[in-house]
């Protein structure tokens, strides 16, 4: 059975509580059903700063790499859909 590496779980927890939820909640949720390609997109996106996250999250800015586009969309759907 796959589990979600613990520096994953220390990686989601961020500096502002919204983004704590949105990719805590996704981790937890979702992580382990998307493809490979995806998961490293996911990862990939925690490595960016917590106030361009913010400011894709909110819908403030987007991010140059349409990948972290089409990621950032999924994760808002998913926070969307899940409650």
């Amino acid at each position: 059975m796959l589990e979600i590496p613990p520096r994953l779980r220390w990686s989601c927890r961020r500096g502002m509580l919204e983004l704590d939820v949105l990719l805590g909640g996704f981790l937890e949720g979702a992580y382990l059903n998307l493809s490979a390609h995806d998961q490293e997109v996911f990862v990939k996106l925690l490595d960016c700063n917590d106030q361009e996250l913010f400011e894709w999250f909110t819908k403030k800015a987007e991010s140059s790499n349409p990948e972290f586009v089409l990621m950032i969309e999924t994760i808002l759907e998913y926070a969307k859909n899940k409650h």
